[in-house]
């Protein structure tokens, strides 16, 4: 059988007349003349190439086929209903789900744990993947569903994507307690003395402390490049490196924060983007609430 061509409210009919033994009251229920009834009758018949139902004295009487396939048809109809039904409402206690997020490791850092623990206790069932996507293949990835949101930089400016701000994030001067400039406020000369970390995905490349540096005809000391956040924990907790980064970071990681003795740094701007498509889905409306309302929270922090 060949499903493409079969209506399949065919079989919204078959359930029908197999629970009423009558057409008309077949019709009823459906909502449909005795007369579409029967024509839906009598293309069913020419679906599974038997009669499917004999008139009787009793009513419509189910054949050996019909008695077959019945508890297919209405687990399948049920399936269909419950679909539908999840599809309007979203029940976070009852969802067995999988949310695939593009986020670098710094967004993780500032918004997973707590996502986590509320999942734990609202919405046991769903899962979390989180992976960096190329920011070119953001609009294609969310459009075929392989990812769900995308946090980043407002740089998308497609049309078919949604997006909304979660909060943006001042770059400091962070180093470990106890480092011999650990005070309220250092100079530039002093800045400039420190070994430095650099995050970045890419192999080479300056950063916005590097791009005002340049204009001044100055030169901060790299002396460490990497991809991951994480890592330079580890490095400023046993050194006397630094690394400039987001008032938010040095919080959670509770290093020593100290006001940047540079101006004009542009703030770290994070959105949360989704696929028009998805706009109105009773799931991803509720993740998107949750992530909204984390970040709300991380940016609302004192420093």
């Amino acid at each position: 059988m060949n499903l493409s061509k079969v209506d399949l409210n065919l079989f919204i009919v078959f359930d029908a007349i197999y629970t009423e033994a009558n057409l008309t009251r077949a019709g009823q229920i459906v909502g449909i003349t005795q007369p579409a009834v029967s024509n839906a009758l009598s293309r069913l018949r020419e679906t599974f190439n038997d009669p499917l139902f004999l008139r009787t004295a009793q009513g419509m009487v189910p054949t050996p086929m019909a008695q077959n396939i019945i508890g297919p048809v209405r687990n399948a109809l049920q399936l269909l209903r419950v679909s539908v039904q999840e599809s309007r409402v979203f029940s976070p206690k009852e969802a067995n789900k999988t949310y695939r997020i593009s986020m670098t490791d710094l967004s993780e850092e500032m918004l997973l744990p707590t996502l986590f623990q509320r999942l734990r206790r609202q919405a046991p069932g769903v899962q979390i993947e989180s992976f960096l996507s190329r920011r070119r293949e953001t609009t294609k990835e969310l459009a075929a569903g392989r990812l769900d949101f995308a946090v980043d930089a407002p740089l998308n400016t497609d049309t078919q994507v949604r997006h909304v701000k979660l909060f943006d994030d001042r770059y400091v001067c962070v180093m470990r307690p106890g480092h011999p400039l650990a005070r309220d406020k250092i100079s530039l000369d002093e800045y400039l003395s420190l070994n430095h970390i650099q995050i970045s995905s890419r192999r080479s490349g300056l950063g916005y402390i590097d791009l005002a540096l340049g204009k001044m005809g100055l030169q901060r000391r790299i002396a460490l490049r990497s991809q991951h956040y994480l890592m330079a924990t580890s490095v400023i907790q046993e050194t006397d490196m630094a690394i400039t980064v987001t008032s938010s970071f040095a919080r959670q990681h509770n290093l020593h924060s100290v006001e940047l003795p540079v101006s004009g740094i542009p703030t770290l701007e994070l959105h949360l983007y989704w696929h028009e498509s998805t706009d109105q889905d009773p799931a991803n409306r509720w993740m998107r609430e949750q992530i909204i309302e984390i970040a709300q929270k991380v940016g609302s922090q004192p420093s």
